[in-house]
Parts: C-alpha cells; structure tokens; sequence
C-alpha cells in the first residue's frame, strides 16, 4: 500500500525546533525585576505558547509599566541576543525530520508566535532551505490557541488544512493544530500535554522518520482525502 503524503508539515518553533523557553523565561524574569517584581520559572511556563502581545498584559500586571509593543520587543530582542552569545539550541530530531520532509519534497511552513524578525534568524541558521511559508506572530491577528495561524499557513502554501501535519509542543499551540483541522502532534518539552487535544503525543522527534509521522497521520489523511473526492467530482 503506498504512504499518503500530506499536503504539508506545519512547524511550531520554539520548543519544537529549538531549545529556546529557558531564554524566553530569563529573558521575562530579567524584566520583571527590573520593575521591581518577582518572576518565577512556574510563571514563566503559564505562558509557554501563548501569543506575545497577550503575554504582555500579564506583565504589565506584574508590575512592568511599558506599552505592550515594548515589551514584546524588549523580550525579543533579550531572546535575539541570547541566540547569538549562547548559540541556536536546536532539539532532537527535529533538523533531522525537517530535512528529510525537504528531500521528499514535502511542502513546510514554520508556524510560530514569536516575531518574524527571530524567526528568520532561527531559520537562516538552518543550513539547508527549510520552508516555503513563514507565519509569525506579528503577521496574524488572532495568535495561538486560535486556528487562525495555522489556518494562514495553509492558506498560503495553497493547500487544504486537513490534509496537513501539525508539529507542536505547547497547549496553546495544540488547541490551535486541532481545532485548525490539521492532524496535531504533540511532543511535550517543559509544559505538559497530558488532556490536550493532541491526536499522538510523543516524547521526542528523535529517531522519528518522515514514514513514521505519515504512518501516524494516515487515518487522517485518508479521511481528508475521502472528505475532498465529492468537491473534487461535482467540480
């Protein structure tokens, strides 16, 4: 029997890609006490996923008295400099499957909530050309956990939702692959996904091979197609 290809892999970054919630939770911490507050990592993992903007308000609340464009920018570019004083922290298997999608031939696009200006530093340290569609959090108006980013990045590849793979490792990142209509994996790092809406979870992208995430998503996949074949006639 031959393995149904999806019509696209969706990538969220941080977390999935690349090690970088430690930077991000250094990074807010280092501003709230900068404004004289506390910020403690189990704060920092409330809001593991969330889009930035929304997160701004919650540290407006713990005390930081900035507009909310600047803190998003201020925490950005604390995350940016980390990246280029400590490295890319890249997680397991994650190049690996992405490369091997690429060879392929597997349409991708990077889904992720932070700006694009980080995402593009992510990606260009990539050393191999990794996606057709970058959609960043300042480029939707509805973040994660809505369906709108994924929603978009289909919309771009020119591609039908349900027929995509969606790789995620937050609860705002799953709720928004499912309820977009993609097939959602979830593969927990420092926030659990026990009760998400996730239809696999998995420990680690390491060792995971393109034929292993296709095996995993062809109920779904096949449910798409069957889904599409009566538009596909009448049309």
């Amino acid at each position: 029997m031959t393995t149904r290809l999806p019509a696209a892999v969706l990538w969220d970054m941080d977390g999935t890609i690349v090690d970088t919630e430690p930077y991000w939770i250094r990074a807010e911490t280092e501003l709230v006490r900068s404004f004289g507050g506390e910020w403690t990592d189990e704060d920092g993992l409330q809001l593991v996923g969330s889009g930035l903007w929304e997160s701004a308000a919650v540290f407006q609340r713990a005390g930081v008295d900035l507009p909310a464009d600047d803190i998003v920018h201020r925490l950005t570019a604390r995350v940016r400099e980390q990246l280029l004083e400590d490295g890319v922290p890249w997680r397991p298997g994650a190049k690996e499957l992405l490369r091997e999608l690429r060879d392929a031939g597997v349409p991708t696009a990077l889904v992720t909530m932070s700006l694009r200006a980080m995402a593009e530093d992510i990606v260009s340290a990539i050393e191999f050309d990794a996606f057709d569609v970058l959609v960043a959090g300042d480029t939707v108006d509805h973040p994660k956990p809505h369906p709108e980013p994924y929603l978009r990045a289909a919309e771009q590849l020119g591609v039908d939702i349900a027929a995509c793979i969606a790789l995620e490792d937050s609860p705002p990142g799953v709720a928004s692959a499912a309820a977009s209509g993609a097939f959602a994996v979830g593969v927990p790092h420092i926030a659990s996904l026990d009760g998400s809406d996730a239809h696999v979870l998995w420990p680690t992208l390491d060792g995971v091979t393109a034929a292993i995430l296709f095996d995993a998503a062809a109920g779904h996949l096949a449910g798409a197609a069957t889904a599409r074949e009566p538009e596909e006639a009448g049309a």
